[in-house]
């Protein structure tokens, strides 16, 4: 209702604007106004200002937003190729910003320069073929270069050696949940159909296939640190995107096929939460929970929690009312803490037969000092009574 309110306002303030501009009009129908519709000089200088102003805009504006959202960025990589996808993104910003401070300040100072001047005649030439050459050349060799070290840092980052040692995991997206199944012992996962989807099943791994008897599933991933994790991603529903922020990676997640994508994590989640910046940030965030928990006390309801920093597996694709709601905690272990997190965890094909394995009922056979050949006969003299 509020809503409603507001925009009734705005448009009964904008119809009131409009009539008193017509008013206005009408007051300087006996002017000497010139109505010609003809920049004249003076014109044309006020707008020549108003483009160093908005030059001036521009730059301020700038500034101001990188002082104020540049610590938001993200930080330090987590991963091994982190440090090369900054690096190339940096080369990208320093060479974007560079080229705009150049070129707008050209265009807005040649607006002002050459500005109409009725003691001035334009010059007028067709082409210039050394100026063609210069604002060609240089964006094609600068983007050659540029294509050709993102060419070099895709390859470095998505070919996986199907000899390399690495630890098989695979990323399970559905509305609005992520799982992920590890390839166990044998390092290969078990062959998987959303048709086979039952019961404990979730994932619709064929538990016929020898190579799932030691695929284990889990709903928090754990990784373990110095070791190469090569995911295999899978979608039940619609397109979903699987994005770790922290370690540079994302890759979406099809339905119907596997895509994949692998990284090195080089800071286990300890180490990352030491790292000073991370104590910073932290601290700033606990501070403004803080204050607000204050507030929210006040009020009768329920403070925050303090926050703590943990990696997350988010989705970055909109797929649907709960899509920020879509995220699974990572946790990366040293390689100890990992195997001995692994050793505890049920394979799905326990997980199976236990959910199928149904509870025996207490019967005369089974019930201490009782004769098992005398409950039998009970059974059968009592089936005979009710016939």
């Amino acid at each position: 209702m509020t809503s409603l309110l507001v925009i009734i306002v705005l448009v009964l303030l904008a119809v009131a604007v409009w009539q008193l501009t017509k008013i206005f009009d009408l007051t300087q129908v006996a002017s000497t106004s010139d109505n010609s519709q003809i920049a004249t000089d003076d014109d044309n200088n006020v707008q020549g200002y108003l483009m160093f102003g908005f030059l001036a805009f521009i730059y301020i504006f700038t500034i101001y937003g990188v002082y104020t959202w540049g610590p938001l960025v993200l930080h330090t990589p987590a991963s091994e190729h982190g440090a090369l996808i900054d690096n190339l993104m940096n080369i990208t910003w320093v060479l974007i910003f560079t080229v705009q401070a150049i070129t707008q300040v050209l265009l807005h100072y040649f607006a002002f320069k050459y500005r109409g001047n009725k003691d001035k005649r334009a010059l007028y030439f067709a082409d210039n073929n050394k100026l063609e050459a210069i604002w060609s050349v240089i964006p094609a060799v600068v983007l050659a270069g540029l294509i050709l070290y993102g060419l070099y840092a895709w390859t470095n980052i998505m070919f996986i050696d199907e000899d390399e040692d690495t630890v098989v995991i695979e990323l399970y997206a559905q509305q609005f949940k992520w799982t992920a199944r590890y390839a166990g012992a044998d390092n290969v996962l078990g062959k998987a159909n959303v048709r086979l989807i039952e019961g404990v099943n979730t994932l619709g791994v064929d538990l016929s296939d020898p190579y799932a008897q030691d695929d284990i599933v889990v709903s928090e991933l754990h990784i373990p640190k110095g070791k190469k994790i090569h995911f295999k991603m899978r979608s039940q529903d619609v397109l979903h995107s699987a994005y770790f922020p922290y370690f540079r990676a994302q890759m979406n997640c099809v339905p119907g096929m596997v895509t994949e994508f692998a990284f090195t994590p080089i800071y286990t989640t300890a180490e990352y939460q030491a790292l000073p910046f991370m104590i910073e940030k932290v601290a700033n965030i606990n501070a403004i929970r803080a204050k607000k928990s204050l507030e929210l006390v006040a009020k009768g309801e329920t403070g925050l929690d303090p926050y703590t920093f943990d990696y997350l597996l988010l989705c970055n694709k909109i797929c649907g009312a709960s899509h920020y709601n879509m995220q699974m905690k990572v946790v990366v272990d040293t390689p100890e803490d990992y195997k001995k997190w692994l050793g505890e965890k049920t394979t799905l094909v326990s997980e199976v037969k236990a959910s199928k394995a149904e509870p025996a009922a207490p019967d005369a056979a089974s019930a201490p000092g009782k004769d098992s050949t005398l409950a039998k006969d009970t059974a059968a003299v009592a089936k005979i009574a009710m016939k």
